[in-house]
């Protein structure tokens, strides 16, 4: 169950990093929706595709993991670092709902919307700088989960009183 647990964890992180770098490439890749707004709706709707169906399951799949692991796994209960490593695990989860997964989805739906004549262009790209800025965070957070999966620094942790 250990080693099912790992390769799980191991793959739902690389998934979730992965997603995360190729929605960065395509946000620098996006073009102004009032220079072309069929590219940029093309471009939206690509990135509510991998914000859906690689970020979120792959997100998914870590935390459930990681929570598991930690269960099942003594080792873990008194590790200092496993528990750093699932608060700033939760963080990510919560900034990638906040600030991808719903952010990703809507600006799709409002450049297709664009598209078909039903929404103001100008009103797009609002959103740009901030959705960059939270994938750098958590890209960045991401990052420091696996160097604490690999480094597994001792950090002090109280024992329990009897």
């Amino acid at each position: 169950m250990r080693r099912l647990l790992k390769f799980l964890h191991t793959m739902g992180a690389i998934g979730l990093m992965g997603a995360m770098a190729a929605l960065l490439v395509l946000l620098a890749l996006a073009p102004l929706p009032r220079t072309a707004l069929d590219s940029y709706a093309l471009m939206r709707g690509a990135m509510g595709a991998v914000a859906t169906w690689i970020f979120l399951p792959s997100l998914a799949l870590v935390l459930l993991s990681g929570l598991l692991a930690i269960a099942f796994n003594r080792a873990f209960h008194n590790a200092g670092w496993a528990f750093l490593k699932l608060a700033t695990g939760i963080l990510v989860f919560e900034g990638g709902f906040v600030g991808i997964q719903g952010p990703m989805q809507e600006e799709a739906r409002r450049s297709a919307a664009a598209l078909a004549g039903t929404v103001d262009p100008a009103t797009l790209a609002q959103s740009l700088g901030a959705e960059r800025g939270t994938l750098w965070v958590l890209l960045a957070v991401a990052t420091a989960n696996v160097v604490l999966g690999i480094w597994r620094p001792r950090l002090i942790r109280r024992a329990a009183k009897p």
